[in-house]
């Protein structure tokens, strides 16, 4: 291959020259508008904290004001960025519309949808009530729907919109003793790949984001929990479990501009636990 030949493939890759230097991927979310719910720790801390770094402007919600307050500064101080930050159980409806209308009346639209929310508990089968199963449900995917429902007019108008909801990589290969979160979690992989294809002709792509074993509280709590999970590092084949900051960064790439033709996935960032093909 001549150098002329390999200067144009270079181009189109993204290097800024025939010296080879690369240029930084510009994603495109400067001054665009994103909700991350469930925010103020954890997955959704991280994703809101990249979104920022990127950026975009960030609203944060959660139940615990002081949380919320702490989460704001600590993003507003590394980024520069302004945030919302408004309190609120997004699986309460009345809750769950005062925080749409309020994001609403600051920013027109949202360009950027996040959904999150925290692990049920774990447990087997038998352990659980029709009431677990009830709040499981409100819990996970009542909020996907109330947030969907609140944000999607406005990007239809504008036809240009990114949803994402994080799930866990249990929708694609079930855990041991998370039986709740196996079995309602699969439901919003239904939802977005459903909306994926009803709403690509709006210019609003949908995809589903699978974390693996992350550094988070939750992971803490499910080591102290299940003896099993202190031993899941060994059945990973990177040798090590997830820093928040990397779930993070694949969230801001599927939202962003050069993810454009990516739709109706489900993205498993899992350091290649999952053993299946698909």
């Amino acid at each position: 291959m001549n150098e002329g030949h390999f200067g144009n493939v270079g181009s189109y890759f993204g290097f800024l020259n025939s010296d080879f230097e690369f240029c930084a991927m510009d994603l495109g979310l400067k001054n665009k508008t994103a909700f991350v719910a469930a925010s103020t720790q954890g997955l959704g801390k991280s994703v809101a904290l990249e979104l920022a770094q990127e950026g975009a402007n960030v609203i944060i919600c959660g139940r615990n004001q002081e949380n919320l307050e702490k989460t704001k500064s600590e993003i507003e101080n590394k980024t520069d960025r302004k945030v919302l930050a408004l309190a609120g159980d997004l699986s309460d409806e009345i809750e769950r519309d005062q925080i749409i209308k309020h994001t609403l009346r600051a920013y027109n639209v949202v360009d950027i949808l996040v959904t999150n929310s925290g692990g049920p508990p774990a447990g087997k089968f038998e352990e659980f009530t029709q009431r677990d199963w009830d709040k499981t449900y409100h819990q996970l995917l009542t909020p996907v729907v109330g947030l969907i429902n609140g944000f999607l007019p406005g990007m239809k108008k504008q036809q240009w919109g990114r949803i994402i909801a994080i799930t866990s990589m249990a929708v694609k290969q079930p855990i041991n003793n998370l039986i709740l979160s196996n079995a309602v979690r699969v439901s919003i992989v239904g939802l977005i790949k459903t909306l994926a294809n009803e709403l690509a002709s709006h210019n609003i792509t949908v995809n589903n984001v699978m974390p693996g074993y992350t550094e988070t509280e939750r992971l803490k709590e499910l080591i102290e929990s299940t003896p099993s999970f202190a031993s899941a590092r060994a059945e990973i084949p990177l040798g090590r479990f997830a820093k928040p900051e990397e779930f993070a960064a694949a969230v801001a790439f599927l939202v962003s501009e050069r993810a454009s033709y990516i739709t109706g996935i489900s993205l498993a960032v899992d350091g290649g636990w999952m053993k299946g093909l698909f």
